[in-house]
């Protein structure tokens, strides 16, 4: 007995040494993005080597095997072995089991083996990607860590999609996006268990795909004049004579390389071709599709009313399209065409013979019903050729085609309408799904269409609604995120915009609803936003934005700021003046008070560390503040601004111009009078604007100061001149006057609008503060 007890300690000592050494996992470890829906964590764990064998008995068990191998020979420095045979431990098999649903699969990780169940290639998918969150964040490194353990959890998990469609749009048309990015969305798509792309190949400012019957549609309609240098929606009408050279286009073999890719990711690729209207680069390649044959060029930037639109009265414009999905077809593979038809502007067809022919013919009440008869002769051209046709949520007026699928863009409406008709229907309502909208404070964020749409609201997001019965709801195949490219320049620009957005939609149309939660969402996404950062995404940090709203008590002389940010229970804390705030911060509990100049700073912050950008505002009180202001023009009823003090209550207003602190004037110059009170000594005059041409708001382009101590006689002191100038970008900013210094009582400004634009459109005259100093 004496000589078993030192092995005996040995042993013990050996076993509790091994228990250490093993991390204990605990529910707050597994930070899946989507959520699983049954989730089970056992002890121990399993330790990825050189000698784990991937068990693949297909080539696609082999393809999507050696994908995550590939990871570990970057990340880990060691390459696990590819086999068909298991051996007695340490390796991954696949299971197929016919009873599980096409995109669900079952998880099971033991100390020494991992088995992925699922009826075929899509869940086998996702096994692998939950596999790879379950890694350490490192393994999306493109160099070796050699410090990392890899290892995961025993776990048992259970899962599959709450919807079948999980999309997103990608809008190639106003700004072109190369094979290349295609390629890396379809992967960061995969990773988010999405499984829907959705390429609008065709609009107004371009059409991107070749059609071989069709030469000029990539020849000219591909291309458009570059006017990258003006903003968006000031971009002048373009002249058909002259020769467009920004835009491009894929070749088919390009597409078809795309369609086949995706499928290895369990990616459908659904093309888009508009239809009846945004198909100005169709009529500027071939006049003759419109109603009069007119010739117009590529438009290369915003585009309102649509009017040139394809006629629906002749026979010709339909064995075109014809012609056009005949080669769509052999390209794509999709159970889906999608064939827009939104936001056409019918007036053509009101005056159009050929149309006013069709109509009669077919006794047709109104355009409308022209319109219905359009979508529906292609439905069923399109239905001929096996496939379904989707359209935005205009189709349902005039009446819905019989078997059309909607995506419901115009809020839930008609969706709703649509499954009470028994369609089916795809839920991106703008207010929710929209990623081409401002997802942090205006000041902070590059340019985007002005609405607000933060990663937050994404998440409330449900594609079923409330009102709807059961049978309703059935016809709910999901939803998906759209991307519109106005103001996308490039890659990195749609990446901001998509990331981490997407990751809050894939959790919406892949976890039960009454799994998902957004405060244990935001823990699971730190983890995510660091595989960003090894992936080389650029995604947004706009959720870790601290946001100030501020109100003035002028009686008081007194500004209250109130902070916030995205998160829930967040850790604000800020400084004041030219302090440190990485040493000096204040925790925020209540608004703060000012009542004098002072330079306020503040940041989320997570570890007793700062994150994400620095929120920073000079709060000044200058010599008008709280003095009545005198309109001599008044502003317009739609920008009030927030009273008769706006332009001297310190509150300086946002890149965002319905924030409640602009008052603006259409075409109508601004001249107001501030009464000091009593004679002041000042000296300079600092007038804040903003410009957003793209929405018609220009800069003044000149401002004077005159003075005068009765009210009545006025003294010019200083004046400024500022000619227009393009400007493709949303800026504030402050129009300084210096002059020599003075005593006055009353300071009357005047800023000249630049009262219409280079379009011909109407100018707005935005000023949210007049400091006087």
């Amino acid at each position: 007995m004496r000589t078993l007890k030192p092995l005996f300690v040995l042993i013990f000592f050996a076993v509790l040494s091994l228990g250490y050494s093993q991390k204990i996992y605990t529910d707050k470890d597994i930070q899946i993005i989507p959520k699983p829906n049954q989730l089970l964590i056992q002890s121990g764990t399993f330790e990825f080597s050189k000698n784990t064998v991937f068990v693949a008995n297909t080539d696609f068990q082999k393809d999507i095997s050696t994908a995550l191998i590939s990871k570990f020979q970057i990340a880990a420095g060691f390459s696990p072995v590819l086999g068909t045979k298991a051996p007695q431990r340490n390796f991954i098999q696949f299971k197929v089991d016919p009873a599980f649903h096409k995109e669900a699969y079952k998880l099971e990780v033991i100390n020494n083996s991992i088995t992925v169940t699922a009826n075929g290639n899509a869940g086998f998918i996702y096994g692998l990607e939950t596999i790879r969150q379950l890694l350490p964040v490192a393994i999306e490194s493109k160099y070796a860590i050699t410090s990392e353990k890899w290892q995961i959890p025993n776990v048992t998990i259970t899962d599959e999609p709450r919807f079948k469609w999980r999309g997103l749009m990608l809008d190639l048309s106003r700004h072109f996006f190369d094979k290349n990015y295609i390629m890396e969305t379809i992967d960061r798509l995969a990773m988010h268990k999405m499984n829907v792309l959705h390429l609008h190949l065709v609009d107004d400012q371009g059409w991107r795909i070749e059609i071989k019957k069709y030469p000029k549609l990539t020849e000219v309609g591909a291309w458009r004049v570059d006017q990258e240098n003006v903003s968006w929606n000031a971009r002048l009408t373009t002249n058909p004579d002259e020769k467009g050279t920004y835009g491009g286009f894929f070749t088919q073999e390009e597409l078809k390389e795309i369609v086949k890719y995706a499928a290895t990711k369990n990616i459908e690729v659904i093309p888009e071709i508009e239809m009846p209207a945004h198909v100005s680069s169709a009529i500027a390649s071939y006049p003759e599709l419109a109603c009069f044959d007119q010739r117009i060029g590529v438009p290369s930037g915003g585009l309102w009313p649509i009017t040139d639109i394809y006629c629906a009265g002749k026979e010709t414009t339909f064995e075109f399209l014809q012609n056009v999905i005949d080669e769509v077809i052999t390209i794509f593979p999709s159970k889906y065409i999608h064939i827009g038809g939104d936001e056409a502007t019918k007036t053509n067809w009101e005056k159009c013979p050929h149309c006013q022919k069709r109509m009669k013919d077919n006794g047709l009440k109104n355009v409308h019903e022209l319109q219905s008869y359009f979508v529906k002769r292609m439905e069923k051209y399109i239905n001929s050729k096996g496939k379904k046709v989707i359209g935005w949520d205009e189709i349902l007026e005039g009446g819905l085609a019989p078997e059309a699928t909607v995506m419901s863009w115009r809020g839930t409406k008609g969706g709703v309408e649509a499954t009470e008709q028994g369609h089916d229907v795809i839920m991106t309502p703008e207010s929710h799904c929209y990623f081409n909208f401002y997802q942090g404070p205006q000041n902070e964020e590059p340019l985007a269409f002005d609405a607000y749409t933060p990663l937050s609201k994404v998440y409330e997001f449900d594609p079923v609604v409330p009102t709807m019965t059961p049978q309703e709801a059935s016809h709910v195949l999901g939803g998906q995120a759209n991307l519109w490219a106005e103001h996308l320049a490039g890659p990195k620009d749609s990446e901001y915009m998509i990331f981490p957005r997407l990751a809050a939609l894939s959790e919406v149309l892949w976890s039960s609803k009454d799994s998902r939660n957004w405060n244990d969402f935001t823990t699971r996404l730190a983890p995510m936003l660091k595989r960003y950062d090894y992936l080389g995404i650029n995604y947004a940090k706009s959720a870790y934005l601290v946001t100030a709203s501020s109100s003035a008590d002028l009686a008081k002389k007194q500004i209250n700021v109130t902070l916030k940010n995205e998160f829930p229970n967040p850790d604000i804390r800020y400084v004041l003046g030219d302090k440190n705030i990485d040493q000096n911060a204040l925790k925020y509990t209540n608004p703060i008070q000012f009542n004098g100049t002072t330079v306020l700073k503040a940041s989320l912050f997570q570890n007793e560390k700062p994150v994400g950008k620095t929120f920073t505002d000079t709060i000044i009180f200058h010599k008008a503040v709280g003095h009545k202001v005198n309109y001599l023009t008044p502003f317009n009823d739609n920008y009030k601004g927030d009273g008769p003090f706006t332009l001297a209550n310190t509150i300086r207003g946002s890149k965002n111009f319905h924030d409640g602190q602009w008052q603006a004037w259409l075409v109508n110059d601004m001249e107001v009078v501030v009464d000091l009170g009593t004679q002041e000594s000042i000296e300079q005059v600092i007038v804040g604007t903003l410009e957003s041409q793209g929405s018609g708001v220009n800069f003044p382009v000149k401002i004077k100061v005159l003075i005068s101590n009765d009210g009545i006689k006025y003294q010019e002191v200083g004046k400024i001149s500022r000619p227009y100038a393009a400007n493709v970008t949303s800026e504030l900013k402050d129009f300084k006057i210096n002059f020599a210094k003075i005593n006055t009582r009353f300071v009357k400004v005047i800023a000249v609008n630049l009262k219409k634009s280079p379009k011909g459109e109407s100018s707005w005259l935005f000023v949210d503060e007049i400091l006087v100093n």
